[in-house]
């Protein structure tokens, strides 16, 4: 089983964030916001803003939870682990950064566009991602990958991050 050990995570992030600050031009006048898809990406997210705040350019920092916007609530049992979204800020006329740990069909990433759209219209959104396993149902492509780990609909593919699982590394 393959691994992306903590060091190319490290590495990966460090770019992301350059990614972002080289970004500034394009963004014009627009205030930058980072938001994590709960529970991975809103830990990316934070590290993210962490770097870019020590690298002097702020942005702001949310999570969002997308369990009651899933298409397949009703295939996952009748109590979905509800998590709290933390947004404290309106969307309006932000230049959005959604993060996700894993991108695959789509559908996610689709939940979560819906979301957003109830805190406000987001001058531009754009879908960043660790690691993209392909396999898409949706018309959704990110706009950052770090890992592009293409791979078979019935490979796992795991994300761990310290904050949440003690160590940081992915396996496939």
């Amino acid at each position: 089983m393959p691994t992306i050990s903590k060091d190319d995570i490290e590495r990966a992030l460090e770019a992301w964030a350059d990614h972002l600050l080289q970004g500034r031009a394009a963004r014009g006048s627009a205030q930058l916001a980072i938001v994590g898809i709960v529970s991975h990406g809103d830990v990316l997210a934070r590290r993210l803003v962490q770097r870019l705040t020590a690298a002097g350019c702020p942005a702001l920092y949310g999570a969002i939870d997308i369990t009651l916007y899933r298409d397949d609530l009703d295939l996952r049992g009748n109590r979905p682990a509800l998590r709290s979204s933390h947004l404290p800020f309106s969307t309006d006329d932000l230049h959005l950064v959604l993060v996700d740990d894993v991108l695959s069909t789509g559908r996610t990433a689709r939940a979560a566009l819906e979301v957003l759209w109830e805190y406000g219209r987001p001058a531009r959104v754009e879908m960043h991602c660790l690691a993209d396993r392909g396999g898409r149902q949706l018309p959704i492509q990110p706009d950052y990958v770090a890992f592009d780990l293409t791979s078979a609909a019935a490979d796992k593919v795991q994300v761990h991050l310290s904050e949440l699982d003690g160590s940081d590394d992915i396996t496939y």
